[in-house]
């Protein structure tokens, strides 16, 4: 799943200014849908909705956005997709991001995964790995430091779980694999992306009256191109290594968005953008 990516953010349907070749290579080996919907034009609502398979309204957590109560989240004792088909004997795991509560009363292992890796909240910067100067980035239940691109390295976790699932052939398995791009910052993977995480590493929200790292801080069209062309060959990554560990015939592979894009999305032909009830922040790219 890709965060805040536009109806028309791909190539295959529509994007003009740059190519996803993977994503219009799955949608042409697979179905494309035109009518396809998130639950909710906000992110934590549509991840609610997604692992319980209910409205997100009927949930308490789903009812709110951003998560500013950390005894606000998903309650382990709710059934999941994970946790069922943990029950029906399959190995679970996400990778990315989950957004639906804080430790230690909230989190994935509580809630059907048998592994994460990833962030607990709604966005990090990709280099540094930090929000608000705090630092993201887990395995488990425990904080780790990374080196590298978030994308490249959500990509890296899920080959190896790839990898890992191989050598149980027998045992089925659920990887939910959570990109937070092309959620902002607006950073690419190029010298332009690490001299502007450098810059907000250093002048950062925890600095009164400085930049915060918000949708509104910075970005252009070059560095939204450059995120989600890099979403995209990390799929590629991904379903390579899928298809050379000759799981690929036994596997279904579904992509969407959790919501509508916003300031550099292409949302055409529909109004709206994220967070508003409309087409444009609720039509989502869906494979």
């Amino acid at each position: 799943m890709a965060d805040d990516l536009g109806f028309a953010d791909l190539s295959c349907y529509g994007r003009r200014e740059y190519q996803t070749p993977v994503l219009d290579g799955l949608a042409a080996q697979g179905m494309q849908f035109l009518h396809g919907y998130a639950n909710s034009a906000v992110c934590s609502a549509t991840r609610v909705g997604l692992i319980t398979g209910r409205y997100q309204y009927r949930v308490r957590v789903g009812l709110e956005e951003p998560l500013g109560d950390r005894e606000l989240g998903l309650e382990p004792s709710h059934p999941t997709m994970p946790s069922l088909l943990r029950e029906a004997g399959y190995h679970t795991g996400l990778v990315g991001k989950w957004h639906m509560g804080w430790l230690p009363r909230f989190g994935p292992l509580l809630s059907g995964y048998d592994e994460f890796w990833g962030i607990r909240g709604g966005g990090v910067d990709y280099f540094t790995h930090k929000v608000g100067g705090e630092p993201d980035l887990w395995d488990g239940d425990v904080p780790v430091e990374e080196v590298g691109y978030m994308t490249d390295l959500m990509a890296d976790r899920s080959i190896e779980y790839l990898e890992e699932r191989a050598a149980e052939p027998d045992k089925p398995w659920l990887l939910s694999l959570h990109f937070t791009a092309a959620h902002w910052p607006w950073e690419a993977n190029n010298e332009q992306g690490r001299a502007e995480s450098a810059r907000l590493d250093e002048f950062g929200p925890t600095i009164p009256g400085s930049l915060d790292i918000t949708h509104f801080d910075g970005g252009d069209m070059e560095t939204y191109a450059g995120m989600v062309t890099s979403l995209d060959m990390n799929i590629g990554r991904v379903l390579d290594r899928l298809a050379a560990l000759g799981m690929e015939q036994d596997t279904v592979v579904v992509f969407t968005s959790d919501n509508g894009g916003e300031r550099f999305s292409d949302n055409w032909p529909f109004t709206g953008i994220k967070t508003e009830l409309l087409e444009g922040g609720m039509r989502v790219p869906f494979i």
